[in-house]
Order: C-alpha cells, then structure tokens, then sequence
C-alpha cells in the first residue's frame, strides 16, 4: 500500500519547477498533496498507513488536524477507527467571531494526549505552532505524524519543541528512481 501511494504521489501530485513554499523557501519542486487526497482511494490510503503507524506505537490519543491540509487527513483516520473517536482541528488563524474557542475546534478535556497529523511538513513551524495551541489549552501533544516529510528542517524545528515527527513517506522515497522489471 506505501509504495501504491508513493506512486500515486509521483504521478499525480509531484511537480519541478520553481516554487515558492508556504514557509517562504524557494524549492525546484512542489508537492501538491491535496491533489491525492481528495481521491477517495488515496486518502484511505494515507488513513490506513497512519493507523498501522498509531498501532504499531500503541498510541491511545485523540487526533487533531490543521486546517486546511490536515482536516481530510484527520478526519479520515478518524472514520477508519473501529471506535466512535472524535478529532480536533487546529486554525491557522484564532477565530475573532462567534464562540472564542483558542483556535481548536472540537470538544476535548484537559490533559487529553493529542497527535498531530500533518499534509507536508517543510520547516516544521506550522505543526510547531498547532502543538503549542494544543498545549496551551491544556493538551499533551509530543507527536506529529506527516503523510509527506521533505527532509527539510521540520525534524530539527519539532525536535527543539520536544515533538517526535513520524513521517509516513519522505521526499527521499518519492524522488527514488522506479524499478523496472523485465
């Protein structure tokens, strides 16, 4: 299933060129992953590769997601969990309207254990400044998990604000030429 979707990946979101990132940088390629995961295919691919992660290191945490890449990611995950688990979303932006609510949208409890799931993470520093929403309304949160890594400098600003990164595939794998067999 990882390789399926690293393909799918190649094939459909994976462009060279030059880009100017979310972060500012400058990039001879550009990965436009909201481009697979709005297959439905994809995206139950992305969900069932970030549950094996969630299983294979026996979490027991709610799940969050930053809007607007990582609501469908969450979500999906969310829905694929044999239990009724509800997830929160992180806003860039804290709402100035309505209800004030910090920027997190959902219900949860103080002192709750969230992970984080991350689109792509580049410099790391919008998964950085949704951990610390998170952790200033109350919650634990040590982990984010990337469906997509560039092995940039997004381990290095995580690692400074005590978060692990658990990317799913990294930039290196989507770049790796494709066997051939005969």
């Amino acid at each position: 299933m990882r390789h399926q979707l690293i393909k799918h990946i190649r094939t459909t979101a994976f462009e060279q060129g030059d880009f100017t990132l979310a972060s500012g940088k400058k990039s001879t390629y550009y990965i436009n992953i909201k481009k697979v995961y709005t297959d439905t295919e994809a995206l139950n691919m992305i969900s069932a590769l970030i549950l094996q992660e969630l299983v294979k290191h026996q979490y027991d945490y709610k799940l969050a997601g930053i809007e607007l890449g990582g609501v469908p990611i969450v979500a999906a995950t969310a829905l694929a969990f044999e239990t009724n688990t509800s997830y929160l979303i992180v806003r860039k932006e804290t709402k100035e309207h309505g209800v004030e609510n910090l920027g997190i949208e959902g219900t949860f409890t103080k002192g709750e254990r969230v992970i984080l799931l991350e689109d792509v993470t580049t410099t790391g520093m919008s998964a950085v400044n949704a951990v610390i929403k998170l952790r200033g309304a109350g919650l634990i949160c040590n982990t984010v998990i990337s469906v997509v890594d560039r092995k940039d400098d997004a381990w290095l600003s995580l690692n400074r604000n005590n978060i692990t990164l658990i990317p799913i595939i990294t930039v290196d794998e989507l770049m790796e030429k494709e066997e051939v067999s005969i």
